[in-house]
């Protein structure tokens, strides 16, 4: 039986410094080179991958050409566009670097993906997610007086930015149809940005202006398919405990108890590394499966050799 696995791309998989499309499309052509190492072990794929700076320069457009006959759109639509670009390019090129590779019949297909949350999550009441461009003082309160309901903060002394609420998924809306297609050996694009954010209002479903972690959308979603392996990727090898200072110590093997004694002992930081550590605590508690957290340039290494973090349930160490 083929191994199912659901893979998280990091920002450094899609944005280096050429924001454009083509730069984009040229950065997931070398991203797509790697995960074909993944096609050629017989995997079936799912991938999944942040937005953060496409959706930000998306507000930006939005913003910036917005009137009254053509208003600005709201946050889960953007979302939603950020799905269909990035799915869009990486599509193209999965198939380019299959072709090339031999598996010129190979689908790949990119699915919009919707995120239930709940409408009560803590998260609505503290939103803490900055998205956006920096505004003054002046733009910011011209900026409120226009949009009552959005939160203005001031960020680190640069302006003020817009925070939105980052809830926890509790469902996958097309979790079915990610796992029929990928029952078909299909290479899927799924859950982009972490998914559109909805709420179930009055037995309804309605977009909800929230940015959901991809890392959190990527362990419901493999937990929901019962994937085999959820393996983030990211700009490091390896998770490190004492990270950036002289006794730093890179984590090969570990049980979900050592980690959970490592974020208790503050080891990872919150913006990057503790969202991963945490999706993979919850994926490895909910199914029994193993987590792996590596570089996308180490994806060769993690399939010779087992590179990277392994994180794995307390009896299997």
């Amino acid at each position: 039986m083929m191994k199912k696995i659901v893979v998280a791309l990091g920002g450094n998989a899609i944005l280096t410094d050429d924001p454009s499309a083509q730069g984009q499309g040229k950065a997931l052509e070398k991203t797509a080179k790697q995960l074909i190492e993944f096609v050629k072990k017989g995997y079936q794929v799912v991938i999944t991958h942040g937005n953060g700076p496409q959706v930000g320069n998306l507000l930006l457009q939005q913003e910036g050409g917005a009137s009254d006959h053509n208003p600005a759109m709201p946050l889960d639509t953007v979302g939603s566009m950020t799905q269909g670009e990035i799915g869009l390019w990486l599509a193209n090129a999965l198939n380019m670097e299959l072709i090339r590779a031999g598996f010129d019949k190979k689908r790949v297909a990119t699915i919009m993906t919707r995120t239930l949350v709940d409408k009560d999550d803590p998260a609505f009441k503290s939103p803490s997610k900055p998205i956006g461009p920096f505004y003054t003082a002046q733009e910011a309160e011209k900026i409120k007086s226009k949009n009552p309901t959005w939160t203005l903060v001031e960020d680190s002394g640069r302006g003020y930015r817009r925070v939105v609420a980052s809830p926890r998924p509790i469902d996958i809306l097309e979790s079915k149809e990610i796992e029929h297609l990928v029952s078909q050996d299909t290479i899927l694009v799924a859950g982009g940005g972490g998914g559109v954010p909805v709420i179930k209002v009055d037995g309804f479903y309605i977009g909800s202006e929230a940015v959901i972690d991809k890392d959190f959308t990527s362990e419901k979603i493999a937990e929901l398919i019962n994937a085999d392996e959820l393996i983030i990727l990211t700009a490091v090898d390896n998770v490190a405990i004492n990270f950036g200072q002289e006794n730093q110590q890179p984590l090969h093997r570990v049980t979900v108890s050592e980690v959970k004694k490592y974020i208790a002992d503050n080891q990872f930081a919150k913006g990057s590394m503790l969202p991963k550590v945490l999706a993979s605590v919850d994926f490895v508690e909910h199914t029994g499966h193993e987590a792996i957290i590596t570089g996308l340039d180490n994806i060769h290494e993690l399939l010779k050799n087992g590179a990277g973090t392994h994180i794995v349930a307390d009896v299997d160490k």
